[in-house]
């Protein structure tokens, strides 16, 4: 017998056969993702959470009474979040007669750039992940007082 007869006998069984039997004996690769949540790491860029009442808000340290409004000091506001936003999902629109931004997550590539050059702090990131709509309308997120808000 040669060689090459020889290998022919002893390589039957061929080895994407050899290696899906002992796939059968390995831990799945897959995650049970809907039915058991997964554990993110504390920086994960979820949605966007904008806070309204923070927006253009300078305090002076003396509690939520004592505060004042760039526009009325500086005659504009920031536009920092607008500026400094890489895909264009922040607009500038007007809400009480006061100029706010609005996000479009349809646009947003999460990179938290407004969160990172927001001087007050009021766009801040969450761990929010599942943002799967049918509507794309409501992926805009609409700056608006609540009752709360406008309480104080």
């Amino acid at each position: 017998m040669t060689e090459k007869t020889e290998k022919k006998q002893t390589s039957r069984i061929s080895p994407i056969f050899k290696r899906a039997i002992s796939h059968l004996f390995h831990k799945p690769a897959t995650t049970k993702y809907p039915s058991v949540k997964p554990v993110l790491p504390p920086d994960t860029r979820g949605k966007l959470v904008y806070e309204i009442k923070d927006c253009n808000a300078i305090d002076f340290g003396s509690g939520p009474d004592f505060r004042l409004d760039i526009k009325v000091m500086r005659g504009s506001i920031c536009h920092v979040c607008e500026r400094d936003c890489p895909a264009g999902a922040i607009t500038i629109v007007e809400v009480d007669g006061k100029q706010r931004p609005q996000i479009n997550l349809n646009k947003c590539i999460f990179c938290c750039q407004c969160v990172d050059s927001c001087p007050r702090g009021a766009i801040k990131q969450s761990d929010i992940y599942e943002l799967a709509v049918t509507d794309k309308a409501s992926l805009i997120m609409k700056p608006k007082y609540s009752q709360k808000d406008a309480s104080q």
